[in-house]
């Protein structure tokens, strides 16, 4: 039997869940009008993250001023929140106006044809919109590797959203990793997201924003066990909705050295978050696992 407390959570889910479908059919303007008081109020009243998010930027950006660095923190909470508001509509309105707002360009014939192919996409805040324009503008099936959320209706909100469009096969991460590298090969991409910290145990310290990074070789290793060419995916909020830009595929990637290709994706990565700073999901504990004796940022 539930107790009252899990009542309470059931009826707030459901409740939530029920706003985001409604949400979906408001202006795009109005929607991001909400997002950004949204933001606003969480960089307030979350103090755990906010201070998060600053010990991040003290490693990365240490030339910004305070003041510059509060900017970017508050901007980086008003796209978190609107990213998260926009999951209303890339999930539940019609598809037509997904389509009307959510663009993919750059170099698209990369994703065409059936080579086997890792898709980086890196923890911006528009990766669910990445999902969308993809599976909109390509018909080829795809996968990725899923962990599971402790609210299970949540956790089925999110698959429905995210197998909303195309072919989507999601992988747990206890299913290993033959039958990913089985997909792959059989000419589904694979969409990986290795740049967030997952721990010490299958990570290798890189650098990134100089700072030495546990950081999963996963990419170098599914390129390489896939044989597959590893293409990344850059998806941008912007006014009208998104751009997803597909980039040419790495020519020099995997070099037969998991460390060195994965401080390589490192570097990488910064490259593309220069290009829009307040957009990457710097709300994560990017630098929680240390070398032995370093002393934690957080």
């Amino acid at each position: 039997m539930k107790t009252l407390g899990q009542w309470a959570g059931d009826v707030a889910t459901l409740g939530g869940i029920a706003f985001m479908k409604a949400l979906a059919f408001l202006p795009l303007p109005l929607i991001r009008g909400l997002g950004t008081a949204l933001g606003w109020a969480l960089y307030g009243l979350i103090g755990a993250r906010r201070r998060v998010v600053h010990a991040n930027f003290s490693v990365c950006f240490p030339t910004l001023s305070a003041g510059a660095r509060r900017k970017l923190a508050m901007q980086t909470f008003v796209h978190f929140s609107q990213a998260w508001l926009d999951r209303a509509w890339l999930w539940h309105a019609p598809q037509a106006w997904v389509r009307q707002r959510v663009r993919l360009t750059g170099a698209v014939e990369e994703l065409a044809g059936n080579q086997p192919t890792v898709i980086f996409l890196p923890h911006f805040v528009g990766l669910d919109a990445a999902w969308a324009a993809t599976a909109l503008a390509t018909p080829r099936p795809s996968t990725t590797i899923y962990t599971d959320q402790s609210n299970k209706r949540v956790d089925q909100w999110i698959l429905q959203g995210r197998q909303r469009f195309g072919h989507l096969r999601l992988f747990g991460r206890i299913e290993g990793v033959k039958p990913i590298v089985a997909a792959l090969r059989e000419g589904q991409p694979l969409y990986l997201l290795p740049d967030m910290d997952f721990g010490p145990d299958e990570s290798v310290f890189v650098p990134f924003y100089g700072m030495s990074t546990a950081t999963v070789p996963s990419l170098s290793r599914f390129a390489r066990l896939g044989r597959a060419k590893v293409v990344p995916l850059l998806p941008r909020l912007s006014a009208s909705g998104y751009e997803v830009q597909v980039l040419p595929a790495w020519t020099d990637f995997p070099s037969g050295d998991p460390v060195a290709d994965t401080a390589l994706m490192n570097a990488r990565l910064q490259d593309y978050i220069a290009t829009m700073p307040a957009q990457y999901y710097w709300v994560h504990k990017r630098f929680k696992s240390r070398p032995v004796g370093d002393a934690s940022i957080y």
